[in-house]
């Protein structure tokens, strides 16, 4: 079956491009000019994957993701973006994006992430719990409790933590972590890993968790119990 990749771009270049060598790929291809017209589709739940330009007229694709993620939707989205920093990295991806493609982009790139995103939903999340300690993570779910409290994440911090939890006590590298967590080394920097990090450890602070996840200076991180 052909993959249904929903194309949203306000640059009419740019939105033909992609038609044509996605196509060419054997993929079936929607395309969208507006961020009210691309969340009036991706809602129908009917693509495999969805390439999101960040500025749109009407609605950004901030503003478009939020709202899919917010109603359930799961569909995988690679935002697509003239901004580079890693701060609007970061904000994308704690969103719920799966990856972000910097423009001008190359093709063979663009199409080597979006090919990886595909797989990844493909496989799905393994129906199970992992407990570390007090922590337990509902891998169906998608949820994390420590002791009886719940702790609530972002997908990419949760999915950050479920990698951190399947080998806790062993340490992972950046590399390693943007690898599983990002999917290929398109998708961000290394120091996005720290930035993301961070976040999660000022969650699970909150939630009485404080020294969870520790710093091994100059290898990586690992995941153990609360300090």
């Amino acid at each position: 079956m052909r993959p249904q990749i929903l194309v949203v771009d306000d640059e009419p270049g740019v939105r033909k491009a992609l038609d044509r060598g996605l196509r060419a790929e054997g993929m079936d291809v929607t395309v969208a000019a507006d961020g009210p017209t691309a969340l009036r589709l991706a809602r129908t739940g009917s693509f495999d994957a969805i390439l999101l330009d960040i500025m749109l007229p009407g609605l950004s694709g901030y503003r478009v993701l939020e709202e899919l993620r917010a109603d359930g939707i799961a569909t995988p989205v690679l935002l697509v973006s003239a901004k580079d920093g890693e701060v609007d990295q970061a904000d994308g991806l704690d969103l719920g994006a799966d990856g972000y493609v910097v423009k001008p982009f190359s093709f063979v790139v663009l199409l080597a992430q979006l090919r990886a995103t595909l797989r990844r939903a493909a496989t799905g999340t393994p129906r199970d719990l992992i407990r570390v300690g007090p922590l337990t993570i509902d891998r169906e779910a998608r949820t994390v409790r420590y002791d009886d409290a719940d702790v609530p994440l972002s997908p990419r911090e949760y999915t950050l933590l479920e990698v951190l939890a399947t080998r806790a006590g062993t340490v992972r590298t950046k590399q390693e972590l943007l690898n599983e967590v990002w999917g290929d080394e398109w998708a961000a920097t290394r120091n996005v890993v720290e930035v993301y990090i961070g976040y999660l450890r000022r969650k699970l602070s909150a939630a009485g968790a404080d020294g969870l996840v520790r710093t091994v200076r100059g290898h990586g991180y690992q995941l153990g119990d609360p300090l």
